[in-house]
């Protein structure tokens, strides 16, 4: 019996296309100083997303935190992803 390879294909091209964006975006990325408020104010987030409002404005925050360790003595990582983000409209004449 056959066995049919273009589903295996099509699957490979579409992460190897993703894997390829990644590592060009990384290559030309431009190191930049951090501002220390930003980062504290990022290591104060709950985790969790959390969904807010404010007169004219809307908030959204959300933190995922996980640490990771391959088998049982092997090496660990930390994985912190936090986002901040704000909408707000405003009319102009």
């Amino acid at each position: 019996m056959a066995i049919p390879f273009t589903p295996f294909a099509a699957a490979a091209l579409r992460y190897g296309a993703v894997a390829a964006l990644s590592y060009a975006a990384a290559c030309h990325a431009r190191p930049r100083a951090l501002h220390p408020a930003a980062e504290a104010e990022m290591d104060r987030m709950p985790e969790g997303a959390h969904l807010g409002h404010a007169p004219g404005q809307m908030n959204a925050t959300a933190r995922w935190r996980r640490r990771i360790r391959l088998g049982t003595t092997g090496p660990g990582v930390e994985i912190d992803l936090g986002a901040l983000a704000r909408l707000r409209l405003r009319r102009f004449a």
